[in-house]
């Protein structure tokens, strides 16, 4: 077999491999530890129309100044908004900190 046939059949079979991935999209969610009930569910809608699209949902609480001091009231946000969004995904990232800022990534259910 020559090389340049060789070289021709490796690609197809490489565009073919890239064909068939599956791309996951991460959408992102940002909330603070004052964002009221009000505003948090219309993230939390949002998270949930892209999660039955199969897309992962990063959940982001940023601190600001001394809001860093309490991660606990963000730490309830977060199970809050992963037990709103069990019936459709599944945490596939616990919260954890980052800095300013406390991140859980939801993944969609399996079907």
């Amino acid at each position: 077999m020559d090389l340049g046939k060789f070289l021709y059949e490796q690609e197809k079979k490489r565009q073919k491999a890239r064909k068939a991935q599956k791309i996951v999209e991460v959408k992102e969610i940002r909330l603070r530890p004052k964002t009221t009930d009000h505003h948090a569910t219309f993230k939390v809608r949002d998270a949930r129309r892209w999660l039955e699209s199969n897309k992962k949902v990063n959940v982001r609480v940023q601190f600001r100044g001394r809001e860093a001091h309490y991660p606990e009231i963000a730490l309830e946000m977060l199970n809050e908004i992963a037990e709103e969004l069990s019936d459709v995904g599944v945490v596939e990232q616990r919260p954890s900190r980052e800095g300013y800022s406390m991140l859980m990534v939801i993944a969609p259910l399996k079907e």
